[in-house]
């Protein structure tokens, strides 16, 4: 009877334990996302909050331009400002030095500091390639060429260094990573994206974020990312029309850029959405709203987008950022319906870049008059002191100062190694004719030429130091394919170069590295992908003087290359690589064999386009579909 009733006894105890096991392993989720999640961080946020005014309030919801705040003396109190951008061509006064970002970060931080409350202020910029604003700084190959790796780990590592590299300057939030889904290369913006594929993009996209952000936001080493644009930027459908405000915009011509996205919400869904779901598992702090209509509404305006979908179905608990001067677009004739309609709908913060007063009074206004309820105002103002708090920012301990000790490691070797990586895995073999590659490195002779071969600029494309970018020796410290080759033959080995393809005759062989020339949003936009006269006439040149022709496409998206496919006797597409011109002779010259397979599909003409895998199969018919890639 004793021993039946110990038996009994422990019967009930297992049976104890084993439901509270089930029960801890079925929170065990929930439990993580909370410690996980802003929500966290309410409590100190909402004691914040009750001890501000309605203009302390307003001030952390306006992003102003640092050059226009800093240069009206007193307007970082006046109007409590939170936040400041870099725009891409938002610089320091004095050159893009890394002394100078540095120096242009501590003193925001030393004006806002002056306010009442002492809230540091978040400082964004478009770190989009590694810390592209900065003269040094590694540019790694834009997202278009990350895409081609299909390596998540790199994409993770990749997002450390930039973020080590941000922190060296103090800037803390980048506007990055592009989580978009081109469906029409002729796109000025498709190298930003990783893929036309949705699940090529989830699967980078979470990465860079993870690696951006780290484990944790307060670690001094990482940074808050932004997925954007919100949602299906990538899906615009072309029209034709001028457009003013940006350089070419006064004719007549074609453009996708800030477009319709005519698609019902499933397609939508199954397209555009499934890099913000992963963003946001990954813990993104932002997102940013797009320029650009769904069925004709402004993304920026969209309740049922920014409210509805992204902050109660899936959970998005961080903040809202607009775009450059986006919430004027929504009724440009009446800005203060559309800041209604935008905060209304669920904007968080706008970036006025230099409207910032105009900004400040009219919400100021809107509230007053219940235009706009307070409720709305504290909801959004909590979402952002969520993220400062996550960050440390609110920490009375810390300096708010740049960690300058950083700076011995910003541009090293070590993060151009993994850009080099990062090189070599994106490059894509799409022609091998008898075997041309890999390049021996005892040849006689190599002749080298087209207009990208010795041109860093080139190499890394828009959003590098300038906002379109430039050609030419845009930053110290990488190197272009010329300077590559020439280290990596050997030492009896003759390198000779010609911007046109003359002067081969007698070579080994030649390589031609061709293609587009930089740009960025909007200047991008092109109705002809076709290769230019002088790109053909430099391959047709080379292939004159008898010798095989190997020929590297530097571009923002895959080109039409009809006119010297016949004269290549290998083909490969390099997309945008950065700084790190060894990467792809690393892979000309057999140190690693090519392993990168297409992000995107790649025509046959420009009559074929706009052309994606996620059109009606009877219709896809790619010169290379997306996938496609060689080895040796």
């Amino acid at each position: 009877m004793k021993k039946a009733r110990i038996s009994h006894i422990s019967l009930i105890c297992l049976v104890l334990i084993s439901l509270i096991f089930v029960s801890c392993q079925s929170q065990a989720p929930e439990q993580a996302q909370t410690i996980k999640g802003f929500k966290a961080f309410d409590a100190k946020a909402k004691e914040i909050l009750s001890q501000m005014t309605l203009d302390e309030k307003i001030g952390q919801m306006t992003q102003p331009e640092q050059d226009k705040v800093l240069g009206n003396e007193g307007d970082m109190q006046k109007y409590f400002i939170g936040s400041v951008l870099s725009g891409g061509d938002s610089d320091p006064i004095k050159d893009n030095s890394l002394i100078e970002w540095t120096n242009l970060y501590d003193r925001v931080q030393e004006e806002a500091l002056k306010t009442r409350l002492k809230i540091p202020a978040l400082y964004g910029i478009d770190a989009v390639h590694g810390h592209s604003n900065v003269l040094g700084a590694v540019m790694f190959p834009h997202n278009i060429a990350l895409g081609c790796t299909r390596d998540p780990e790199l994409v993770e590592r990749i997002g450390r260094i930039t973020a080590k590299e941000m922190r060296a300057t103090g800037i803390h939030w980048t506007f990055a990573p592009a989580v978009t889904v081109p469906q029409d290369i002729r796109w000025g913006r498709t190298y930003e994206g990783f893929s036309e594929d949705p699940e090529i993009v989830k699967t980078l996209g979470k990465a860079m974020v993870m690696g951006l952000q780290g484990t944790d936001l307060s670690d001094p080493l990482s940074v808050v990312a932004c997925a954007k644009h919100y949602a299906g930027d990538g899906g615009t459908e072309a029209t034709k029309a001028p457009r003013p405000g940006f350089p070419g915009g006064d004719v007549t011509r074609m453009w996708l850029d800030q477009g319709d996205t005519k698609v019902d919400e499933a397609t939508l869904r199954r397209i555009h959405l499934p890099g913000y779901v992963t963003a946001i598992e990954a813990g993104v702090g932002t997102i940013m709203p797009s320029y650009s209509t769904w069925n004709g509404e402004r993304c920026s305006g969209s309740k049922r987008l920014l409210t509805e979908i992204l902050k109660e179905e899936l959970g998005f608990d961080g903040f809202l950022i607009s775009d450059y001067n986006a919430i004027r677009q929504i009724n440009p004739m009446n800005l203060k319906e559309s800041i209604m309609i935008s905060i209304n709908a669920g904007m968080d913060m706008a970036m006025e870049p230099g409207g910032y007063r105009e900004f400040f009074d009219i919400l100021k206004a809107l509230v007053e008059e219940g235009s706009v309820p307070i409720a709305r105002i504290d909801d959004a103002v909590t979402r952002i002191l969520r993220v400062k708090l996550a960050m440390g920012l609110m920490d009375d301990t810390k300096t708010h100062k740049a960690d300058r000790s950083l700076h011995n490691a910003f541009g090293s070797p070590e993060h151009r190694a993994v850009a080099r990586e990062a090189v070599r895995k994106s490059l894509v073999l799409l022609k091998n004719d008898n075997k041309v590659l890999p390049l021996s490195k005892t040849s006689a002779r190599i002749h080298v030429a087209g207009k990208s071969a010795d041109n860093i600029g080139n190499q890394c494309g828009g959003w590098t130091i300038r906002w379109q970018g430039q050609t030419g020796e845009v930053t110290p410290g990488g190197t272009t394919v010329l300077s590559a080759v020439k280290a990596a033959v050997s030492n009896e080995t003759e390198v000779t170069h010609s911007i046109d393809g003359t002067g081969a005759e007698g070579a080994a062989l030649g390589i031609a590295v061709v293609g587009e020339l930089p740009y960025a949003e909007g200047v991008g936009d092109r109705e002809d992908l076709s290769l230019d006269e002088g790109d053909v006439a430099t391959i047709n040149n080379m292939k004159k003087a008898g010798i095989p022709v190997v020929v590297i496409v530097i571009s923002g998206r895959p080109m039409i290359v009809n006119d010297i496919l016949p004269q290549a006797d290998a083909l490969v597409a390099a997309f945008l690589p950065g700084t790190e011109g060894q990467g792809i002779t690393d892979v000309l010259f057999g140190d690693f064999s090519p392993t990168g397979k297409l992000s995107y599909s790649w025509p046959r003409s420009n009559a074929e386009l706009p052309m994606n895998i996620n059109m009606p199969t009877e219709k896809y018919n790619p010169l290379f579909p997306i996938g496609y890639g060689l080895s040796y």
